[in-house]
């Protein structure tokens, strides 16, 4: 006797989520950002190799994610946005260095982290930042913050400029031979068009789940609190309310999936040289992929972000991963909580 199959609009529905998930973006020539932003990184960290410094990998990773920005933009308008997202990134850098140095604990983090959420995601929105939202400003300042003792603030800092430089110097290259090899990918992006209001409900939404994530975090009890924080924000930046709704999930899945694709790379116990090289071709295979399929790209975000903290801070596997996961459901629920919950009367009219 056969099973009753289930109606037609269920499965249309579940179709329809799931496909996020399986969904393929169009390509854009892809390989030509994701090079140039794997290099970003890639010649930081190896000098830093080079040199015996990998303490300070934090602020040469984090200024690189300058690169990110504008990766699909005419010279003149990458410039502009990549200098101030590289001002933003350096500003949250020092603010972290600022909160390891005063022995600032998570509660203290937590907040920061809230705060630099809210002020970055309506400056990015204001300013026209792609990618959207505060995300890797919350990762900057909260990871640096955590990073106790912190190093010299001039050598940290120092190597944070020069590396948030080499971006914008490798975004310049790459928009002059995007500009001839590709000229139909690239455009300014749209300005931007949300009311005082609309900015203000966008920024608390930000600062809501960061601070929620923070504290999630800090009560969990693993030591990974940027995690859970980044988990938090990371759905907000979507453009409609079922778009944070799928990246809430999309995070969740990509990262569990990531967490098995990291655990052996993490096992085998690689030599710094190796896991630098591995970080960079994650970091491009990342790139390849980030405006395609979000949960495809967590696949290598997360064992990406595992190698760079084992490589300025060795530390267990085991503990690292059970952190990785944990962290990052507790502060996707949070952030899907608040895509939910946090909206202005406008916004729950349009969306009943």
């Amino acid at each position: 006797m056969e099973e009753p199959r289930p109606p037609r609009s269920v499965l249309a529905t579940l179709r329809r989520w799931a496909r996020p998930f399986v969904t393929l973006g169009p390509a854009r020539r892809d390989h030509l950002p994701a090079g140039r932003i794997a290099l970003g990184v890639g010649l930081p960290l190896g000098t830093l190799l080079a040199l015996g410094h990998l303490d300070l990998v934090v602020y040469a990773a984090f200024a690189a994610f300058t690169g990110i920005y504008a990766r699909h933009e005419p010279l003149g308008t990458r410039l502009r946005h990549q200098l101030v997202s590289a001002a933003l990134l350096l500003a949250c850098l020092s603010a972290g260095w600022a909160l390891a140095h005063a022995g600032t604990g998570p509660w203290g983090i937590a907040l920061a982290g809230a705060l630099v959420a809210g002020v970055g995601a309506v400056l990015a929105a204001a300013l026209g930042l792609r990618p959207a939202g505060s995300l890797f400003f919350v990762f900057a300042v909260t990871t640096a913050a955590g990073a106790a003792p912190p190093p010299p603030f001039a050598p940290a800092l120092g190597v944070a400029a020069a590396s948030a430089l080499l971006s914008v110097g490798l975004g310049v290259l790459g928009a002059r031979y995007s500009q001839r090899v590709r000229p139909d990918d690239l455009s300014d992006p749209p300005a931007h068009r949300l009311s005082e209001e609309d900015l203000a409900w966008h920024g608390l939404r930000h600062l809501s789940a960061a601070g929620l994530g923070g504290l999630a975090g800090a009560l969990l009890g693993l030591g990974h609190t940027p995690w859970a924080m980044v988990a938090a924000v990371a759905p907000i930046s979507a453009q409609d309310q079922r778009g944070r709704v799928v990246r809430a999930l999309e995070r969740m899945v990509g990262t569990l999936l990531g967490v098995v694709v990291a655990a052996p790379l993490l096992a085998l116990e690689l030599p710094a040289g190796v896991r630098v090289a591995a970080v960079v071709l994650l970091q491009f295979l990342a790139e390849l992929y980030a405006t395609r399929n979000y949960s495809l790209t967590l696949l290598f975000v997360t064992p990406l972000a595992l190698l760079l903290t084992t490589l300025g801070h060795p530390a267990p596997a085991g503990p690292l991963l059970l952190a990785r996961a944990a962290e990052t459901v507790l502060g996707a629920l949070i952030g899907l909580g608040v895509v939910l919950l946090v909206r202005s009367a406008a916004e729950k009219r349009a969306a009943a």
